[in-house]
């Protein structure tokens, strides 16, 4: 308290006008162009507030106050709307702040400028010294603006409408409230929280699978093609890069059609005299054989890029690392686990963790291998037992306008897929040990 008295008393009058109204203080400083932009920002945000900005804070917390009646024709309050333009007016609100900030910061800087006898700054050395001393905040700032308004607003938007009732039987022209009714639900022994678990745990296993499966057949893939006495191996790559570079939805669509119950495979089935299978129908024998169909188209669409990575690594090793063990006598096995495996699992951390978490959100998979299909058993809640969390999301606030369900599992499927990131990579080689392999 004793330091704002005391700068309080030291500041000159025109940083006192500054305080009040941004921008008077530069004015009086004969600082003209900075003084305007500072006065007219002001007068435009606290325009917006006076006409549209407190209301809309206020509707962010009441959420709405009247409800519409369409047959009497009343209009009301639309809640949605009001939390994305209540939010909106925070951030304008912490914008206005900062700005307001800069503004007393100048006035300060220009009255220590005078008081230490140095001439006030011009309009045109402010702008030399933000495209030279503070270039890099000048070159951020676009950048912020556009993260911000593009990338963080909708962000928080969504994590809040987790903590709303809005969806299933509230939606417009039914006003929503703050409610933690989404995650009771997900938490609870009901049927959507019975659906989570089990889908979570499916997700999991998916994502782990996924990952070592092609890891493995990719860094086999580019092994073997790595041997000298493989001939043809720039032929024998080519294949594998030819399904890679297939955009991956029509090779998801063709193997829908190949399992399906027309499909070549169970015509082939018909013609052997068996029986044809219920790949990728909403029938509970089908559970695993459409999950296990997943699995191999995953590796199908991924592999390549694996093998084209491991390609490269391995072509880095020194091979004088391979000639000093077989004079020690280590058998090829021997020198892949402690040479070959250590050196590409360092080298391809990074890229494991984000196949992780790529496959953990892989939404393409199982919406077009098994699009539309329902399990019609009843532990599943608007889902297949084939689905991820972000396949539920999508039927949950797309297909049925469970928003504040949906917005609370895409909130678990980012916290778990930053913590499992994030354990994984501080405790790996490529963290640890970054000296050892250089």
């Amino acid at each position: 308290m004793k330091k704002i008295t005391d700068f309080l008393r030291w500041t000159p009058w025109q940083v006192k006008l500054s305080m009040l109204v941004m921008g008077l203080g530069q004015l009086c400083y004969g600082q003209i162009m900075k003084g305007l932009f500072y006065l007219t920002s002001f007068g435009v945000i606290l325009t917006y507030f006076i006409y549209r900005g407190f209301s809309d804070i206020i509707g962010f917390f009441t959420l709405g106050t009247r409800e519409e009646n369409l047959w009497l024709g009343i209009p009301g309050d639309n809640s949605l709307t009001m939390l994305i333009l209540g939010l909106f007016a925070i951030f304008i609100l912490i914008f206005a702040v900062v700005l307001y900030i800069t503004n007393v910061k100048d006035a300060v800087f220009t009255a220590r400028q005078l008081q230490a006898g140095k001439p006030i700054r011009k309009f045109r050395q402010t702008l030399q010294t933000a495209a030279d001393e503070k270039f890099h905040m000048t070159a951020l700032a676009a950048p912020v603006v556009g993260v911000t308004i593009f990338s963080i607003l909708p962000i928080v938007f969504m994590i809040l409408i987790a903590f709303t009732d809005l969806g299933g039987e509230v939606v417009y022209p039914k006003l929503a409230n703050w409610s933690f009714a989404a995650w009771k639900k997900i938490m609870s022994l009901g049927k959507i929280g019975g659906t989570f678990v089990k889908i979570l745990g499916w997700n999991i296993l998916w994502a782990v699978v996924s990952t070592a499966l092609n890891f493995v057949i990719g860094l086999g893939m580019a092994l073997l093609l790595n041997k000298r006495n493989v001939k043809g191996s720039k032929f024998w790559r080519a294949f594998p890069v030819l399904a890679y570079a297939i955009p991956g939805f029509i090779s998801m669509v063709g193997f829908k059609f190949m399992f399906s119950q027309s499909g070549p495979i169970n015509y082939y089935l018909d013609e052997a005299g068996l029986m044809r299978i219920f790949f990728l129908t909403n029938d509970a024998s089908a559970k695993w054989w459409a999950r296990g169909i997943g699995l191999f188209v995953n590796a199908w669409i991924t592999t390549p890029s694996i093998m084209l990575m491991t390609t490269g690594i391995l072509s880095n090793i020194n091979t004088d690392l391979y000639e000093a063990a077989a004079l020690d006598g280590a058998s090829g096995f021997a020198q892949f686990r402690k040479i070959t495996l250590p050196f590409v699992i360092f080298s391809t951390t990074p890229v494991l963790i984000s196949q992780f978490v790529g496959n953990f959100n892989n939404f393409g998979i199982f919406f077009f291998l098994r699009d539309g299909v329902i399990s019609n058993y009843a532990d599943y809640f608007l889902a297949s037992d084939t689905d991820l969390l972000i396949n539920w999301l999508y039927k949950l606030s797309v297909d049925n306008n469970y928003y504040s369900i949906g917005a609370a599992i895409s909130l678990i499927i980012f916290v778990i897929t930053a913590v499992l990131s994030l354990a994984v990579y501080v405790r790996s080689a490529a963290y640890k040990q970054e000296d050892t392999y250089q």
